[in-house]
């Protein structure tokens, strides 16, 4: 993310200019809008369970990390703007207007306010909803939210993906060749070819198991979005 360290300035009063159509030239950073919509939904976040810890703030700081000039001005907007969850959604949806032709950037942000919410140790079911809601509002797919969730927060158990060893949000493609990769190189007939004792061909068989299951899993979760996607 070292974009963020090139933020220089803070112009709360740009707000308006988040509505232009195209993404602008130059630096996120050096752009007021892109300034003032970050601090606000790391400063909401920090909101979000009900109990904004100093931790979270010097979290945002070492992310953000805002020029020694401005300082004073990101620290007042973040303190103001901390004190409701109110208007989150405004901010994002402006973020995601004014750089939707930018996903990795908008990711990059998701992947700040992670780091922001991890910071004091504990994810809260408040948290990550509203991490939930602002990825969705950038029109994020679930899978690269989940995605960016497990690198912060490891990933859930029995995740297909993992057993996989592929990203979330990989093409079909790339899952498939991972499958067909994996359950070659643990076919239990591999076992069997080498004379390995029947306790390994059980394991083999388990393991192929295994590598089908998530298979089938992820195949049949990407089905599931790409109709709800089409409805």
């Amino acid at each position: 993310m070292s974009f963020w360290r090139k933020i220089a300035g803070l112009a709360a009063r740009n707000l308006d200019e988040a509505e232009c159509d195209v993404c602008p030239p130059g630096l996120p950073g050096e752009d007021p809008a892109f300034s003032t919509a970050v601090t606000a939904l790391g400063a909401k976040l920090a909101k979000a369970d009900g109990n904004a810890q100093a931790s979270e703030y010097a979290a945002f700081a070492e992310v953000f990390q805002p020029e020694p000039a401005s300082a004073g001005n990101v620290r007042r907007l973040y303190q103001l703007a901390r004190q409701t969850t109110r208007g989150f959604e405004s901010y994002a949806r402006r973020l995601a207007k004014r750089y939707r032709n930018c996903p990795q950037l908008l990711e990059d942000v998701l992947d700040g306010l992670f780091f922001v919410a991890t910071s004091d140790g504990v994810v809260t079911s408040e948290e990550l909803a509203y991490l939930e809601r602002v990825s969705q509002l950038f029109g994020q797919s679930p899978l690269v939210f989940r995605r960016v969730k497990a690198t912060h927060m490891g990933p859930e158990a029995g995740d297909p993906y993992v057993v996989l060893g592929v990203a979330h949000d990989a093409s079909d493609a790339a899952v498939r060749a991972a499958w067909k990769a994996m359950l070659s190189v643990a076919h239990p007939d591999r076992a069997r070819a080498r004379g390995l004792p029947p306790e390994f061909i059980e394991v083999a068989e388990a393991k192929a198991a295994a590598i089908n299951a998530a298979f089938d899993a992820a195949m049949r979760e990407r089905r599931a979005l790409a109709l709800q996607g089409a409805a």
